[in-house]
């Protein structure tokens, strides 16, 4: 295996399209990881990079959004709103209407395109887009603080261009808006390990949500209980997430990386360690595929940004420096924190009861989705 380039996308212009200050989606996240970054010398070097953003173009956006629907959001910007924006999710209680929303959308699009593109050229291997990941648009839909699909819209490309695409999902919310715009083929294989519907918005992603058409078999969810810990979540990684990605064989990974099941997260139940993110990270650096990794959700700001510069860091390949940079400087030097000893989190204790709770309900859901999918790929 060849040594590995990175990138990392980001421009100055996500600084300014903030969300409302009172919505949960804060975007300060991706400017905080960027500082943090750039703290530990982690934006250059000999194989990784930062690269400028630029937004996507309306041609783009149109790949997956419908004309009426992009032109009913740069309406809401201007302060243009009716019952038929209203109709399409903009303005809803997750999804506000501000100034920005729409270029907001466009620079993480355009974020994601780039990187793709630096992939299929051979400029990248690897690559990350803090601002993207806002899986839960649909084509005519604002939902869940998402109003345009980076990587629905990342998928069809890649579609176009005849590549067969993995796309994994460990935001604690079910990717649904991605999982919808592949549900009927099998160029792109969705994955998403999230909370129960049952429990959080949207209220969907279950086992048996397993795609239509040609694209039968090729849409995996893996819904998980609360309290659902580390080595549960790695034990249906292990045995479900590996054998498909495996047997399905991509040219490239699309990988949503919502912080928001960590343990501590004020929207959701799991008590996920960030140290979830570097096996899974490190498995896909395994395959010797190009990755486009993006942020998503993650409502505890200082822990979203510690996981993201410690995927970063994995994904890159500097962990083991960063860490004794960090213990030699006596931690890192967030802003504020209350576990300063690295960006790996500690462990977190798992009690008797929360393993009754947890286990059986994740072995019944294993079962399910091997009964129902392997048939069909065959792994193992």
């Amino acid at each position: 295996m060849h040594k590995k380039n990175a990138v990392f996308l980001y421009s100055d212009q996500l600084e300014k399209n903030y969300y409302p200050s009172q919505c949960p989606f804060n975007t300060e996240r991706v400017f905080k990881l960027r500082k943090t970054l750039a703290s530990m010398g982690l934006l250059g070097g000999r194989d990784k990079r930062e690269v400028e953003v630029r937004a996507a173009d309306r041609a783009a956006l149109e790949l997956f959004h419908s004309p009426i629907y992009l032109d009913a959001l740069q309406e809401g910007e201007r302060g243009v709103w009716d019952i038929d924006a209203l109709k399409m999710g903009i303005g809803g209680q997750d999804t506000p209407v501000f100034k920005g929303m729409y270029d907001y959308g466009a620079l993480a699009a355009g974020a994601s395109l780039q990187a793709v593109d630096m992939i299929l050229a051979g400029e990248t291997d690897y690559a990350f887009n803090p601002a993207g990941g806002l899986h839960h648009a649909g084509p005519e839909l604002a939902s869940g603080f998402c109003y345009i699909n980076d990587m629905a819209i990342a998928g069809k490309y890649l579609v176009q261009k005849g590549k067969k695409v993995l796309y994994l999902d460990v935001d604690v919310h079910h990717g649904d808006g991605v999982q919808n715009a592949f549900y009927n083929t099998n160029k792109v294989m969705t994955i998403s390990l999230h909370e129960t519907g049952k429990m959080i918005f949207p209220g969907t992603g279950f086992e048996d949500e397993i795609g239509e058409g040609e694209g039968k078999g090729y849409a995996v969810n893996i819904p998980l209980p609360p309290d659902t810990f580390s080595d549960a979540y790695m034990k249906c990684f292990n045995e479900i997430v590996i054998p498909l990605i495996e047997s399905y064989d991509a040219d490239i990974i699309l990988f949503e990386l919502g912080a928001d099941a960590l343990a501590g997260d004020p929207l959701a139940h799991l008590k996920l360690t960030n140290t979830v993110y570097e096996k899974i990270i490190n498995f896909l650096k395994s395959l010797d595929k190009p990755v486009l990794m993006t942020g998503g959700g993650g409502y505890n700001i200082e822990n979203t940004v510690r996981a993201w510069a410690f995927a970063w860091s994995v994904l890159t390949g500097e962990y083991e420096d960063v860490e004794a940079m960090n213990f030699g400087l006596g931690g890192v030097m967030l802003e504020s924190t209350d576990w300063t000893a690295g960006l790996k989190d500690r462990a977190i204790p798992v009690s008797d009861e929360q393993r009754e709770s947890v286990e059986p309900a994740i072995a019944k859901t294993l079962s399910r989705i091997k009964e129902i999918l392997f048939p069909i790929h065959g792994p193992g």
